[in-house]
């Protein structure tokens, strides 16, 4: 592999593995990084038997499984599924604190994916039933409010689907790197990807948004990702090296990789993660209402932390 030249590479990467100059901190990340990749599902799922006090060992082994794949599993073991209080605790045991109030989110600023009737479920995918493609959460949002660690709780779930899907961002920059370093600088540019503005009724809700798919964190040299499959509404960089690299990265997420992990969450259960790229599949869903599928989505501007002195 050769380092790209000519190429926009993101300051704040420098003296991390992911500064596209330096291929001996990205070998020996790289290294690492397959070493710890899990294998299944389950390498990833801790049982947690009271969530408004976690102990030290769920502690750490929710945190150690981030550490390895930027993701974890939690199934609750007892408690009112349903208590928004609850989510909000368990987020703060990880460093998860400021949340991201978006567009649709509730009052608390969590928001309770449901199936809704009419205009939400044809214009938000979300509040409908159909399948949800490859994203990472407020893909929107301006550079300075990128969501970096989110929690999808389930409160119930549907009759039949309604999955999700979920693979590691590191692991997509890993594969796309070993293909080509330029298509890794591509999307590393400020302009790799334009959100055009949201217009309701017209009347502009959002401001359109540019910026890049792959980015690092200043303040924690961490890899973050910012990215949609929607091809609608969406707006790539016009040159040749971009477009190769998008395409990429959908033959990527829609093969058969072992990158890739599935899991229908049952009640209590919840994604606690570093905003992976996420997906859904269709769903039907409970004839009575109070039976049909329900998840909470708390999304922050904060990554999880290893770092909490009281858990060590």
């Amino acid at each position: 592999m050769t380092s790209p030249s000519s190429t926009h590479i993101n300051e704040a990467a420098t003296g991390t593995p992911f500064d596209l100059g330096d291929e001996t901190a990205y070998l020996e990340w790289r290294r690492k990084k397959l070493a710890m990749c899990p294998n299944t599902m389950d390498e990833l799922m801790v049982e947690i038997h009271d969530g408004w006090h976690i102990a030290a060992s769920e502690w750490r082994q929710i945190t150690d499984c981030c550490r390895r794949a930027n993701m974890a599993v939690y199934c609750l073991k007892t408690g009112d599924f349903a208590d928004k209080a609850l989510i909000q605790a368990l987020g703060k045991e990880f460093g998860l604190r400021r949340l991201d109030k978006n567009l649709r989110a509730d009052e608390d600023a969590i928001t309770s994916l449901r199936m809704v009737e009419g205009g939400d479920s044809r214009r938000y995918i979300p509040y409908g039933n159909r399948a949800l493609s490859w994203h990472t959460d407020g893909y929107y949002n301006p550079m300075h409010q990128q969501v970096r660690g989110v929690i999808m709780h389930c409160v119930s779930a549907a009759a039949e689907g309604g999955d999700n899907l979920l693979i590691d961002h590191e692991m997509i920059y890993l594969q796309l790197r070993d293909e080509n370093p330029e298509f890794v600088a591509a999307l590393m540019r400020p302009d790799a990807m334009i959100i055009p503005a949201n217009v309701e009724d017209g009347v502009q809700l959002r401001e359109p948004r540019a910026g890049p798919v792959f980015s690092v964190d200043p303040e924690t040299g961490s890899l973050h990702m910012r990215y949609t499959a929607r091809s609608r509404n969406i707006e790539w960089s016009d040159d040749t090296t971009t477009k190769a690299a998008v395409a990429y990265l959908g033959e990527l997420m829609e093969g058969d990789s072992a990158c890739i992990f599935r899991l229908r969450l049952t009640p209590g259960q919840g994604i606690i993660c570093n905003n992976v790229l996420h997906g859904r599949t269709a769903f039907e869903d409970h004839a009575q209402p109070d039976r049909r599928r329900l998840l909470y989505r708390a999304r922050y501007y904060d990554r999880i932390t290893d770092k909490i002195k009281d858990k060590r």
